[in-house]
């Protein structure tokens, strides 16, 4: 999830906000599809208008036994919205970044803003695709996951990680900025999250390596994120 709109400013994505609160009169987190209603009415309160700091931060961050992709790697952002995360990722590491969106409106608008812009070193490509029912051949080097996870249903968290490790090569990296970490409710989206919520469905797949509280949140996302890599492991 990720966009622009009038609503979207300033931006504001607590569960209890009257953003989010639109958000859930409009969309089904059931049927993917209807995130395009949001687009449509311009409620995407996701949206920083950028791709957020902890990004940059983790990318730059020497982890030990982690080696980030290049410009042979593949990189997938399930629920890129207007795509400010593929294009960091394509133009710092130079891999073909691809963003992936269940909203029309979204890939459209993340398409035209790469189509006359010349990255620096990769591409960024965007598709209209279900996470759950897309295919790779060739699995990605690197996932990056920024509010999907608290947009899906927490029913779906365990197919959510059995889709994440049939999606990453052995070896290869997710990456979880977990937010947003605020009181506890049983509505959503935003969905109730906590770093240990992602224990269950990645565990049996994917050793943890590296953990903390981001020193370079955005201001309205200070004290309620923290980022977490994930490796696959290599059966």
């Amino acid at each position: 999830m990720s966009g622009t709109g009038p609503i979207s400013q300033p931006f504001n994505f607590r569960t209890d906000s009257e953003p989010a609160k639109a958000v859930r009169k409009l969309v089904d987190v059931y049927e993917p599809s209807t995130w395009n209603k949001a687009w449509e009415a311009s409620v995407t309160p996701w949206d920083a208008g950028e791709f957020q700091p902890p990004l940059k931060e983790v990318i730059e961050t020497n982890i030990d036994g982690i080696q980030w992709p290049n410009q042979t790697g593949k990189a997938l952002v399930p629920g890129c919205g207007t795509g400010y995360d593929a294009v960091y990722l394509a133009s710092t590491l130079g891999v073909h970044a691809i963003g992936l969106d269940s909203s029309e409106i979204a890939v459209d608008k993340a398409s035209a803003s790469v189509k006359d812009r010349p990255l620096d070193k990769g591409k960024a490509t965007f598709e209209l695709a279900d996470f759950f029912k897309y295919s790779s051949n060739e699995g990605f080097d690197l996932v990056y996951d920024y509010t999907f996870f608290v947009a899906i249903p927490p029913s779906r968290r365990n197919e959510w990680g059995a889709k994440m490790a049939e999606l990453i090569k052995p070896g290869g990296c997710l990456i979880t900025l977990i937010f947003p970490i605020d009181p506890k409710s049983d509505v959503g989206p935003p969905f109730y999250v906590r770093p240990e919520h992602y224990d269950e469905p990645l565990a049996s797949y994917f050793e943890k390596v590296y953990e903390r509280i981001p020193e370079t949140s955005q201001e309205s996302h200070k004290g309620r994120e923290r980022v977490a890599v994930w490796r696959r492991k290599v059966e």
